[in-house]
């Protein structure tokens, strides 16, 4: 009896993971996850091969497609995860010109600050974009490769972000939808439309528009699989692939926030607080970005770029395994006895400290000890995290819970500290793989417009998303009150020595 199953692949910074669901009796059948590599350099450089992420597709593909339980005829639809921001540039041949720049590259700050002001300055760009012009979006990466390599400039012909290329990989289209598209900074979220404004001021001859993919909404497949990829994987040749979208945007969906009131908080490389909106929600201060979903809707966001960042850095230094470090994080106490981390390890987003460098403060002779460390190493990127929150809730934005995910939710020790810095209960989805997962269900919707049942993106998530109850925390009111004289001060020290860093940096 054939199966009715679905794949979503999530290529992030360190890797990429694919699941296969089964949408009969809504469980994960197959997953499997392959490792990427990672180029670094001075000043904030962080780039990757596009061909690294298709050959990791490759190997999960193949992974999870050689399970008895997910036979590649009974696959009705693929949907991509992709990490957020990343410049991909293909020449007239279709052949990527130079590697990727990626969400976590810095170096483009002054591209940030004169495309700012080429527009009318960062209420303009507020009022133009509905968001900044910030460091890690697209945009500042195309200036800084017009100025920094013209030659590779001049052969652009297809601007694409990551999650578009592994689609353009699949299906030979070049295509995106909004979500992701709304993180570039030369797109309208209000509009949902690209910004003529922005793309000439990074090229005044405006050859640049003319290489933009066209855009689809959410619900709509880019294509079907290519037909020498469906021979190769077994596949249907009528295999459809959904629209996709940007890491959040898939892991809003594989959390179940599609509609007002659910908020999403993901503690991986790199930190995000979100929530769905069905009307676009704009920060006047620019540090609440204002994407679009991947379902049709908004998603409000606050990125931070540290998180796990810090707790795999101590935990390398120390020579710990993940039980260790948790261990010896619940042996600490709260506030790590005055030790406190400002994590900006790949300088930071939210609040705007691009070129700012972490730093421990606090330390004294009688506290300098691997548990300590180890709990300012988690508490910090908390704390940038409950600023997230704090910027969500200056924008109207309530939180009576939050759904946990990433690399860090599985952390008992961590998700009741969460739930202490943020004075809010704490819940998990059953399912890990948010983003993978979410892809797979906006597959599953796709392919019900493409033949005409048109469930909605909520039925759907209503019908698969499950809680972890056993995972569910709520906030220790003593603990939360240590915190939140603990979280005051790390506001002031995380200003004064993101300051200090800078300086020193400039």
């Amino acid at each position: 009896m054939s199966k009715e199953l679905y794949i979503g692949i999530d290529s992030g910074t360190q890797g990429t993971k694919a699941v296969v669901f089964d949408s009969a009796t809504g469980n994960t059948v197959a997953a499997s996850y392959a490792l990427h590599e990672l180029i670094e350099g001075d000043r904030g450089r962080k780039e990757q091969q596009p061909e690294w992420w298709i050959s990791a597709c490759r190997k999960v593909l193949t992974k999870v497609l050689s399970s008895p339980e997910a036979p590649p005829k009974d696959v009705k639809g693929i949907g991509v995860s992709g990490q957020q921001h990343g410049l991909v540039v293909l020449d007239k041949e279709g052949k990527v010109i130079r590697p990727a720049k990626l969400w976590c590259d810095t170096e483009t700050e002054e591209q940030c600050q004169r495309l700012t002001e080429a527009i009318g300055g960062e209420k303009s760009a507020h009022d133009k974009l509905g968001n900044p012009i910030a460091v890690g979006y697209t945009a500042s990466k195309i200036l800084w490769l017009a100025e920094h390599e013209p030659d590779n400039f001049r052969r652009i012909h297809t601007v694409l972000l990551p999650h578009d290329y592994i689609n353009f990989w699949l299906t030979g289209e070049k295509k995106a939808e909004y979500g992701d598209a709304s993180g570039t900074a030369f797109f309208d979220i209000r509009k949902r439309e690209w910004s003529a404004e922005v793309l000439n001021a990074i090229d005044p001859d405006g050859r640049l528009h003319n290489c933009l993919p066209e855009l689809i909404q959410s619900h709509e497949p880019v294509g079907i699989i290519r037909p020498e990829l469906a021979e190769e994987f077994g596949f249907n040749t009528k295999l459809i692939v959904s629209s996709g979208g940007g890491d959040n945007m898939m892991a809003a969906i594989g959390t179940g926030n599609v509609r007002d009131g659910i908020i999403t908080t993901s503690l991986g490389t790199s930190g995000a607080i979100y929530t769905c909106s069905s009307t676009p929600i704009t920060d006047n201060q620019g540090e609440l970005a204002a994407f679009c979903s991947s379902t049709g809707s908004w998603l409000p966001l606050v990125c931070t770029m540290n998180v796990t960042v810090s707790t795999e850095l101590t935990r390398d230094l120390l020579s710990l395994s993940l039980p260790e470090l948790n261990q010896l994080v619940s042996s600490a106490r709260i506030g790590a006895e005055g030790i406190m981390l400002i994590p900006y390890f790949n300088g930071e987003r939210t609040p705007a400290f691009p070129l700012a460098t972490a730093s421990y403060t606090g330390l004294t002779g009688a506290n300098f000890n691997r548990a300590n460390l180890c709990r300012a190493a988690m508490e910090g990127p908390t704390y940038g995290l409950r600023y997230g929150l704090e910027v969500l809730q200056r924008n109207g934005i309530v939180a009576d819970e939050i759904r946990l995910i990433g690399g860090g939710a599985k952390s008992a020790i961590w998700r009741q500290m969460v739930a202490d810095i943020f004075n809010c209960r704490v819940l998990c989805p059953v399912a890990e793989e948010a983003g993978a997962l979410g892809a797979a269900l906006q597959a599953l919707w796709c392919h019900s417009h493409t033949i005409g049942t048109n469930l909605s993106i909520q039925e759907i998530t209503d019908r698969y998303i499950q809680l972890d109850e056993s995972k569910s925390v709520d906030p220790i009111v003593e603990n939360a009150e240590k915190y939140e004289t603990l979280f005051r001060d790390y506001l002031r020290i995380s200003q004064l020595s993101a300051t200090y860093s800078t300086r020193g940096r400039i």
